[in-house]
């Protein structure tokens, strides 16, 4: 049954020893935080700023910033996490509902394309046969530290954080559940970067298709590119996730299988978890129905 569905990868050995040196790395950068109100996007009900932070590599990040203008005490706060393809859009819709909403925008997004830009198609196979120097190390620490900026502000209650993303956001959703212990609710829609070479082989669609058009190209790295996905791969860091989630995915997805959120899904770690499955959807995977289901996941577990 694809419900019972088991995905190739497997787990580094030293997986825990690979990203505590990142993160380790990323600690000793100072944040640096940059909040900057933007008066053309602000409102009568809605403040909104543009934030730049520091990364690894020497890369400053950008971020979309928005926050309910009548407020009382410390708010919770969601970090929406972005597509592949697109930016990253200005999160109005959650400071409505009461959060402090912050969108992340990793390296190539925003205001970072001139300081790294490999394209799309590119990124998903940019220094892909190196864990070292491979385009998604940097990637996932600039989109955890979003949660860094957070919590230095005096307006985020730090013990009400929850995240949430579709298709790449999905897979964001997941790594940063898994590594930030902050974050106490997640919900990750379609998830991207999750079984990649299984997907591969399920698929024949972008952006998965880079990594077959990498191989045909260079089909000798293959053992190479294995290896340094297993780092990068959802599923490797499913088990760390210990806080309430849910995930939605759409049975008829050409993008990123089923079969593959079945597998994450059965790997998430937490006891609290709840695959919705939406049959008859594509990529969007039931979006119009479920974005209600997450508002009110959110609610019960950051706002109740």
């Amino acid at each position: 049954m694809i419900s019972d569905y088991r995905c190739s990868v497997r787990t580094p050995d030293d997986f825990d020893e690979f990203w505590d040196a990142a993160l380790d790395e990323a600690a000793r950068i100072p944040l640096n935080a940059e909040t900057v109100a933007l008066p053309l996007r602000t409102s009568d009900e809605l403040e909104t700023f543009e934030v730049f932070y520091d990364s690894l590599d020497g890369v400053r990040v950008a971020a979309w910033y928005c926050l309910p203008r009548q407020r009382q005490g410390r708010l919770p706060a969601v970090v929406f996490m972005p597509g592949y393809q697109s930016d990253p859009a200005i999160p109005k819709d959650w400071a409505r509902r009461g959060y402090a909403a912050i969108t992340a925008a990793p390296r190539g997004k925003l205001r970072s394309n001139a300081q790294f830009n490999p394209g799309y198609p590119n990124l998903l196979t940019h220094n892909i046969i190196d864990r070292n120097t491979y385009s998604y190390r940097g990637f996932y620490i600039d989109a955890w530290r979003t949660i860094d900026y957070l919590l230095t502000r005096p307006e985020v209650d730090p013990e009400r954080i929850g995240v949430a993303g579709s298709s790449q956001g999905g897979g964001l959703t997941i790594t940063t559940a898994a590594m930030r212990p902050e974050v106490k609710v997640a919900s990750a829609g379609a998830p991207y970067l999750c079984g990649f070479m299984d997907a591969i082989a399920l698929t024949r669609t972008y952006p998965y298709q880079e990594i077959s058009d990498y191989l045909r190209l260079y089909p000798r790295s293959r053992a190479d590119v294995e290896r340094t996905l297993a780092y990068f791969d959802g599923i490797s860091f499913a088990d760390r996730i210990s806080c309430p989630i849910i995930m939605n995915i759409g049975l008829q997805d050409n993008v990123c299988p089923p079969e593959t959120g079945y597998a994450l899904h059965n790997a998430i770690g937490s006891e609290n978890k709840r695959l919705y499955a939406y049959d008859g959807h594509g990529h969007e995977a039931g979006r119009y129905k479920h974005t209600a289901i997450i508002a009110d996941f959110f609610r019960r577990h950051l706002q109740d």
